[in-house]
């Protein structure tokens, strides 16, 4: 990195996006290798899922519209109940299939993006293959915190809905129920940037602390306080963007009316390479972010025991102790 430790907690909202693209500038080589090998791939499964999607339920749709034209138990509407049902099937094992998948690639890729980062931060031998060696082991501890944060996002949504049903029944019929309601979405949408939030920090925390699921979840808490505005920032901006890139793609490519094959195929490149290079500085940012909350509050990650954990010891992944983390106080 450019800055001193002591000096990235000053970085703005538009700092943190040029210190990560400084980085990646920098060692371009090593993470144009990573984004072909996990990040492309990633972007390609995601873009791929939209389309497939598309028809799924355009067969669904075109299905249910000749049940509703069919005579009713005739052998015509027997035939569409049956393509009903395996279409549904279809629809149901792709997207578990899908899930798993992109989960696997998205836990690979951050892992990647997360150590890269932290190893250029130490000033640590750094090369390709030494990524993809501690990658595999990494990615574990990264299951765990999202376990943890699934379990918190299950939680509020039922509360949250919950809430919004009681809400709705008391209020039925009144002129303020509207106003509530409107009131209610706005402060569920901040929780759940919020927990969004904590859960793209825990992941850096559980990759380079010793702490996972939860507890990651906790300290990523801590560490954003003083910051959340303009980590709130960030995060929403960056969120912006992946809607956007993924929108363009529906209207482009999986729509494409009007279009040429050809056109929409083209379309369709250019916006698989957009949302990969989008999903590589994303991972680098929530990096960044997590060494500009760890400055802020005056912690340091020592270079040499930042290294040192770094290593992988007797084909195990060491993650750096809280001790090591918790290291002198620069004081201003």
């Amino acid at each position: 990195m450019d800055c001193e430790p002591e000096e990235l907690q000053f970085l703005s909202m538009l700092g943190i996006y040029r210190e990560s693209a400084k980085l990646i500038h920098s060692w371009r080589s090593l993470f144009a290798r990573i984004a072909v090998s996990l990040i492309l791939p990633l972007s390609l499964l995601f873009l791929l899922h939209i389309q497939i999607s598309y028809y799924l339920f355009n067969s669904i749709d075109s299905d249910d519209s000749a049940l509703d034209r069919a005579a009713p138990d005739s052998a015509a509407e027997h035939r569409i109940l049956q393509r009903l049902a395996s279409d549904w099937m279809k629809l149901m094992i792709f997207k578990g299939v899908y899930l798993v998948a992109l989960l696997v690639l998205a836990l690979l890729s951050t892992a990647a993006a997360v150590y890269t980062v932290a190893s250029i931060y130490s000033s640590k031998e750094l090369s390709f293959s030494r990524v993809l060696s501690v990658v595999p082991k990494v990615w574990r501890r990264l299951m765990v915190t999202f376990v943890a944060a699934f379990v918190l996002l299950f939680g509020y949504n039922t509360l949250a809905i919950s809430g919004l049903v009681l809400v709705l029944l008391l209020l039925d019929g009144t002129v303020v129920a509207a106003p509530v309601a409107v009131l209610f979405a706005f402060f569920y949408l901040a929780g759940l940037i919020y927990i969004s939030i904590i859960w793209h920090l825990a992941s850096v925390v559980s990759v380079l602390e010793d702490s996972k699921g939860f507890e990651a979840m906790r300290k990523s808490r801590l560490l954003i306080k003083g910051k959340i505005w303009t980590v709130a920032g960030i995060f929403t901006l960056l969120n912006f963007g992946f809607v956007t890139v993924e929108v363009t793609f529906r209207e482009l490519v999986v729509k494409g009316a009007g279009m040429v094959p050809a056109t929409r195929v083209f379309y369709g490149f250019v916006i698989s390479v957009l949302m990969c290079a989008f999903v590589l500085f994303a991972l680098v940012v929530q990096t960044v972010v997590y060494f500009v909350c760890k400055s802020y509050h005056h912690e340091s990650i020592d270079k040499s025991n930042l290294s040192d954990h770094l290593e992988v010891y007797l084909g195990e992944y060491v993650p750096l102790k809280a001790k090591d983390v918790q290291l002198e106080q620069f004081h201003v």
